[in-house]
Formats: structure tokens, C-alpha cells, sequence
């Protein structure tokens, strides 16, 4: 088996087809030895063939065993929590805004083990030793699911960092907002590489599929996000966010984006998957 690229071609098959972005291989086509065909897709292929979300079970919404159900639940978990600032009001907001931020955290985590567990090649092959890190910067979702963990990690240090820097401390632009923003950068790269990934095009068309609306929503909760980021820089002269109203709608905004596309990810999860290997 060929390991010098991504995907691995198995001996007696000929790639027929192949989609491209920059270094990325997205999609391919290959042409097995008894003169089938079979479909790869970068996408598809991690979520199903990673040897932590292998299905036991098919077509259920509720498989807790598989890495797969707990990235839904904890990303749809941390979306939901900016909708209980009015319940519990200003003094415990930061606290709540933190807690999110440790379950999106946990879901890249996980997501970031799927990745890197997955099958090299579209088929099945013997089980390995699970992997907590690698070094594969041919693949597409290596750098997304890598960098969307990055910005998790510096939402991590902003919401911290807020609950013992007030707004009017000199040196909140530098220790809470520069996080922020770098996660919000780090967000808005993850997720139009996601975007890529199942387009297939740096501008790819909508191709109306559960995998395209996904990433299409998670991509406009980045953006919400980004913009929430640029509104609450504290303006030296006043003291104050640039537009408090903006930071709170595109948060809003932004989480139940993020809300909608990690719901999404059950009914995807539950997708009938590709064979695993021989135990």
C-alpha cells in the first residue's frame, strides 16, 4: 500500500479520479481490481472510518461508545450555555462563558483523535494502537480539526483571563480580547477549511448534502464569532467594547450556529459507515 500520500492507494486499484485544493486531496475515484468503482471523500471517510467512531450499531442517535456521539454532544452542550446568561444574569456570566468554553475544548479534543485515527486508505485495515498525536500536513482535516483545537484553547485562556480582568483594567486588550481574537481566527480558518473539505473548491457550490449544511453552519457561526471578537475591543479613549449590542447578538448568533451544526452531527454520526476490521 502506498503510504507516501493521502489517501493510500490499495495494491490492485487505480485512481480515476481525483479533486484537489492546493496540496489537499478532497475527493478521489478509484477503479478496483475487478473493475468496480468506489467513491472517497475526505470528510466521509473520517467520520467513518476512524477507529473511535466505528459503528456497533447502525442507525441509531444514541451510541455514546463512539467518539462521533460525544463531539456532538459536547459541542451542542457548550452552544447552549450563552443562552443561560439571562437566566443567571451579569455576576456569573464569565463562569458560565468558561464552562462552555472547557466542552468545546473537550468535543475538538475528541475530534482531533478521530482525525487522526482514521483509516489511511479507503479500506479497512488492521487495528492499531490508538494515536494521541501525528504529523500529517498533507491531509486537509489534520490542519483543521489541529488549528479549530488551538482556537479552543485560546477561548480557554480569554474566558479565564475575564473573570479576574475587568473592562477597565489596562491591560485587558492584552490579556482577554488578543485571545479572544486569535481564537476567532483560529475558528474562521478551522472552519472554511472544513468548508473545503466537502466542496472541494476554495468557492465550492452548495451541494445540498447533510455533510454541506454542517460545515456551512459552523462556517457562519465562525464568522458570527469573528465579528463578536472585532466588536468587543475595548476602545482605550472611552473604555468601552466598540459595539456591546454586536458582541451580544453575534455571540447569539454564533452559538446557536454552532448549536444547529453539532446537532447535525448525530444524524451524520448515525450513518451507515464502512466496515471495520477484523478484530
Amino acid at each position: 500500500m502506498d503510504t507516501t500520500t493521502y489517501p493510500t492507494t490499495p495494491p490492485g486499484w487505480t485512481p480515476v479520479a481525483r479533486r484537489s485544493v492546493g496540496p489537499f486531496t478532497t475527493h478521489v475515484t478509484y477503479r478496483r481490481s475487478d473493475g468496480s468503482t468506489i467513491e472517497w471523500s475526505s470528510r466521509s471517510h473520517r467520520k467513518r472510518a476512524s477507529r473511535l467512531s466505528w459503528a456497533r450499531r447502525e442507525l441509531s442517535l444514541w451510541t455514546p461508545r463512539k467518539a462521533s456521539w460525544w463531539i456532538a454532544t459536547l459541542f451542542a452542550a457548550g452552544s447552549t450555555f450563552p443562552g443561560f446568561l439571562q437566566l443567571v444574569g451579569p455576576a456569573v456570566d464569565g463562569m458560565v462563558f468558561f464552562a462552555g468554553s472547557l466542552l468545546f475544548t473537550s468535543a475538538a479534543f475528541l475530534q482531533w483523535l478521530e482525525t487522526i485515527n482514521a483509516n489511511r486508505g479507503p479500506e479497512p485495515t488492521a487495528r492499531r494502537r490508538r494515536r494521541l498525536l501525528s504529523f500529517e500536513p498533507h491531509r486537509i482535516d489534520w490542519w483543521s480539526s489541529g488549528i479549530q483545537l488551538v482556537g479552543t484553547l485560546f477561548f480557554n485562556a480569554t474566558t479565564f483571563r475575564a473573570l479576574q480582568t475587568g473592562l477597565d483594567s489596562p491591560s485587558y486588550d492584552r490579556l482577554v480580547w488578543r485571545p479572544d481574537a486569535l481564537g476567532s481566527v483560529c475558528f474562521l480558518v478551522s472552519g472554511y477549511l472544513a468548508y473545503v473539505e466537502v466542496s472541494g473548491h476554495l468557492l465550492g457550490r452548495p451541494h445540498w448534502t447533510l455533510e454541506w449544511v454542517i460545515v456551512t453552519v459552523n462556517l457562519l457561526g465562525c464568522l458570527a464569532f469573528g465579528v463578536s471578537a472585532v466588536a468587543a475591543y475595548i476602545v482605550p479613549s472611552t473604555g468601552s467594547e466598540i459595539s456591546l449590542t454586536l458582541v451580544n447578538l453575534c455571540t447569539a448568533l454564533g452559538a446557536l450556529c454552532f448549536l444547529v451544526g453539532a446537532l447535525l452531527l448525530l444524524p451524520e454520526g448515525a450513518l451507515k459507515r464502512e466496515r471495520s476490521p477484523a478484530q
